[in-house]
């Protein structure tokens, strides 16, 4: 009779702690109640820490992309392009677009996709990662006149007094845009072929050179240099103080 008691005691205190009478399915409950809560907690955790990880490297990409400085994105061209398939054609989108910062820096880039917004990110890309830097005359016009020539594509530059803009067209003027060049002359000849005449404004723009960078190669002062144009000493001081590039 003792035993048959404890047994019913057992039995009701088991009833007690899971509605239903049931003391397999209450465990069973707890179980699956930490399962779902230590689930929950660990996706919670991943979740927040996987998605600091990935703002931390895109928050860093974007700053080795463009220095935390607002870029000037022009796009110059998009030729829409074709392959010939079993079924018919398959058609595509190359886009040409040119990248710079507004303060000596420029870039240009390409890029192919089967879609248009697709294939202006990916040369929206491809001209950051291929920024050069011009050296500019008081930070509106270029030094010297130059010339730069790419395939049948040849350019001319010159530049320019203050007040006369940005004389060029279609392609060099995207460039000169996004460079940060306020006065300049320019002029085209030969092909019209945009990638062309982007590649000759950039073999022009490469071989540009500043009195500071050409003293400091030839082991002479910036004074020194614009003294034998025919300025006197003070002009030739004056103006070697007012170049910064």
């Amino acid at each position: 009779m003792a035993d048959e008691t404890n047994m019913e005691g057992e039995v009701a205190v088991a009833a007690e702690a899971a509605p239903g009478g049931e003391p397999q399915r209450e465990g069973r409950g707890r179980g699956r109640g930490r399962g779902n809560n230590d689930r929950g907690g660990n996706n919670d955790r991943g979740g927040n820490n996987r998605g600091g990880r990935r703002d931390d490297r895109r928050g860093g990409r974007g700053g080795d992309d463009d220095g935390g400085e607002e870029l000037i994105e022009k796009l110059v061209h998009i030729n829409r392009v074709s392959k010939t398939v079993k079924g018919g054609k398959r058609f595509g989108f190359a886009a040409l677009v040119v990248v710079g910062d507004g303060k000596g820096r420029v870039g240009f880039g390409h890029g192919k996709a089967r879609e248009v917004p697709e294939a202006i990110t990916k040369a929206t890309a491809a001209a950051k990662k291929a920024m050069v830097r011009v050296a500019l005359k008081e930070g509106r016009t270029l030094h010297h006149d130059g010339k730069g020539r790419f395939g049948a594509g040849k350019v001319n530059v010159r530049s320019a007094p203050a007040g006369t803009g940005i004389i060029a067209g279609g392609p060099m003027r995207a460039v000169f845009e996004s460079l940060g060049v306020a006065d300049v002359v320019t002029k085209s000849v030969g092909t019209s072929n945009p990638y062309n005449m982007i590649r000759a404004t950039f073999d022009a723009l490469v071989n540009q050179t500043s009195p500071k960078s050409v003293a400091q190669r030839r082991g002479k002062k910036v004074a020194d240099l614009l003294g034998r144009g025919g300025a006197t000493p003070v002009e030739a001081e004056a103006a070697a103080d007012a170049i910064t590039e």
